[in-house]
């Protein structure tokens, strides 16, 4: 009796472990396609990534950069203080994006420019993306708004 009891706990075990990596592998699969990396420009010149490979670009548009094409096409660059990328877009830009201020675009690297599917800029007069403001305090280049004068 004790022999039967310990081996149908092993076999409960066993099956909750294959159950396990089994959901895992599918959620995993399921995932590879939505995780997106972000990049700054400086790591995107030092390590282009491949034409195929779907990313996330954050910094600020550089001033003077912003040409409105025909119809919805836009093109502009975005830095980060140590490196500059083109990117152009199509479509209908977020209300508060501008020359000098922060956006994340989602695309891909397409022969030195980035064709971004989605272009996201801040949401309020005082709001930054994270990535975006660690990129550029590792260039030396964002200094916080609300922190004290030193």
């Amino acid at each position: 009796m004790r022999g039967l009891k310990k081996q149908r706990r092993i076999q409960i075990i066993m099956a909750a472990t294959a159950a396990l990596t089994l959901s895992a592998g599918l959620i995993g699969y399921a995932m590879r396609d939505g995780i997106n990396f972000f990049r700054p420009p400086s790591e995107i010149v030092d390590n282009p990534p491949p034409p195929t490979e779907v990313f996330r670009i954050g910094g600020l548009v550089e001033e003077g950069t912003l040409i409105r094409g025909g119809g919805e096409t836009i093109s502009f660059r975005v830095t980060d203080g140590g490196a500059s990328i083109p990117v152009t877009y199509t479509g209908i830009l977020p209300d508060l994006f501008g020359e000098g201020e922060g956006m994340v675009g989602t695309g891909r690297l397409v022969d030195g420019t980035f064709e971004a599917t989605e272009i996201l800029a801040r949401h309020d007069e005082t709001y930054m993306p994270a990535e975006v403001i660690e990129a550029l305090e590792a260039q030396g280049v964002y200094r916080d708004p609300n922190a004290p004068e030193s």
